[in-house]
């Protein structure tokens, strides 16, 4: 008999505390469906004393997800706790999260509190917990750093208090696999009661150990990994899902559990948490990467056609690599497009939603012989991000290049309803285009990053941009689509502008 090893996804909680991955409700929404589909266990869907806003995704997503449990991270506090049982109650499997540093570190010059405070802290904050729901997990913030003991202790005490899930976050990524399955070992054979809560791991890729330390986990006793979608999270990422789950599957002569995960879902699921965030997946990713079942040497290729498994451990298509055969084109109707975003389990909210969409992808069609599964996601990613603001919007805009001579671009925009235009010069038409932008807005933002990304292959591709801005502190990713490279980047540029226009500061945790 095999244990099942529950996968706890953070993507929309630690995920997005990656710099500029901040994502809006409906981009949130779309992820969650996706996740649950994916055949995800529990999605931290946020942490809802964040902002008013997190709080409501948290609440738009336990309305909608019938499957997963639906989970929100809170600090040991009550008006964190109070947070996210609020932001849970529409679940039908509801989960809260609660948390509190343990390391002496953090206990000294973070929290300034004793161990007696702190393990009274975390209790009363189960204890709230509790009040909510019957599923409560608790961690201990940089657990890897903490004395044996005390954990000891903590674990035992939150135990009685009813929690039901215990995590043992290397919040910094600071722990190797064989200390911290020694770590699992330990913590399992000295904690009362352990054998009646669930272990789990959340690792942090800063020394690029994440995925090896949480299956060193799994291999010591946990029946939990936390952990996002493409590794994405918070500075070097955590463990990446599609690592993990493919570990255990492929491995079954050394892991005694297996996972729920409907593997083909997996590629989908990247591409399209790639898409929201704007933050692309390298070529050699493990599983996911264009490069991860391509073979460039010719004593490669030659065995590979001889024999599959000579240089392959897993099927390309057990993972979703090429399972997306649909083409649509301009003369696929209205009811092709609809079935297509059903199939892709994209809903769109009403029937103004659709017409907007299926606007945008005649429009498309005429521009692009081949519409793609990813087109798709592209088209209706682009309706969403003009819902972030309609402070800026591009009208028109034209860029002329030639050797020789400095590229110029003129853009029109719309600024609250009034329409203004700027000519400028710059070392490329995208230089151009933006100087031309500035000299309208005045933002006062610094470019951190420009990044061009084909949807799909062929030279007719939509190009995918995204422009990383910051200011004040600040930092926002812009999306943006279009057969025409500059043209996508003007609308990215505006999409960063808007995000700032209308987004407020948020508290991020740290696990």
């Amino acid at each position: 008999m095999t244990d099942k090893l529950i996968i706890f996804d953070t993507t929309l909680r630690d995920g997005e505390q990656s710099p500029g991955a901040s994502m809006t409700k409906e981009e949130k929404l779309r992820i969650a469906r996706q996740l649950e589909k994916l055949g995800v266990d529990v999605i931290e869907a946020g942490f809802a004393a964040a902002s008013p806003g997190d709080a409501d995704a948290i609440h738009s997503i336990a309305k909608v997800i019938e499957r997963s449990t639906v989970c929100s991270l809170a600090r040991a506090s009550e008006k964190d706790v109070r947070a996210a049982g609020e932001a849970i109650k529409p679940a039908r499997h509801g989960r809260i999260h609660t948390f509190i540093a343990t390391s002496p570190i953090h206990m000294q010059h973070k929290l300034r509190m004793s161990e007696d405070q702190v393990v009274e802290r975390a209790i009363q904050a189960v204890k709230w917990a509790r009040e909510y729901s019957d599923d409560v997990e608790f961690s201990a913030e940089d657990a890897l750093r903490s004395e044996m003991d005390f954990l000891v202790r903590i674990f035992t005490e939150v135990i009685k208090a009813g929690a039901t899930t215990l995590n043992v976050p290397d919040t910094v990524g600071y722990s190797m696999p064989v200390l911290l399955g020694e770590h699992f070992r330990q913590l399992i054979a000295r904690v009362p009661g352990s054998d009646k809560v669930v272990w789990s791991a959340h690792c942090h890729n800063d020394l690029g150990m994440a995925s090896a330390n949480s299956l060193a986990a799994v291999m010591n006793g946990a029946r939990q990994v936390e952990c996002t979608i493409n590794g994405l999270g918070e500075r070097a990422g955590n463990a990446a899902l599609e690592e993990i789950v493919m570990a255990v599957k492929t491995r079954r002569d050394i892991f005694t559990c297996d996972t729920a995960i409907d593997t083909a879902q997996i590629v989908p699921t990247s591409k399209l948490v790639s898409s929201i965030t704007g933050y692309p997946v390298q070529p050699n990713k493990a599983i996911v990467g264009a490069n991860a079942f391509a073979h460039e040497s010719g004593i490669h290729q030659d065995g590979v056609l001889k024999h599959r498994e000579t240089y392959e451990i897993m099927r390309a298509e057990d993972v979703g690599w090429g399972a997306n055969k649909m083409v649509m084109g301009k003369h696929s109707g209205r009811a092709a497009f609809r079935a297509r975003l059903q199939e892709l389990g994209i809903v769109l909210d009403g029937e103004e939603a659709v017409n907007a969409a299926f606007a945008r992808f005649k429009d498309l069609a005429d521009r692009k012989h081949e519409i793609f599964d990813e087109d798709l996601q592209a088209l209706v990613s682009e309706g969403e991000i003009a819902h972030v603001s309609e402070h800026y919007r591009l009208v028109a805009m034209g860029a002329h290049s030639e050797t020789g001579v400095l590229p110029v671009a003129r853009v029109v925009m719309s600024i609250g309803g009034a329409e203004h235009q700027a000519d400028a010069q710059g070392g490329g038409p995208v230089d151009a285009t933006f100087k031309a932008i500035e000299q309208i807005v005045h933002s006062g933002t610094e470019l951190q990053l420009y990044s061009v990304n084909n949807i799909t292959s062929g030279t007719d591709a939509q190009g995918e941009v995204t422009v990383r801005l910051s200011k004040g502190g600040r930092v926002v990713n812009g999306l943006g689509a279009d057969t025409d490279i500059v043209v996508a980047s003007a609308k990215a540029y505006l999409n960063a502008l808007n995000k700032l226009d209308a987004g407020a500061n948020r508290a991020h945790p740290q696990l």
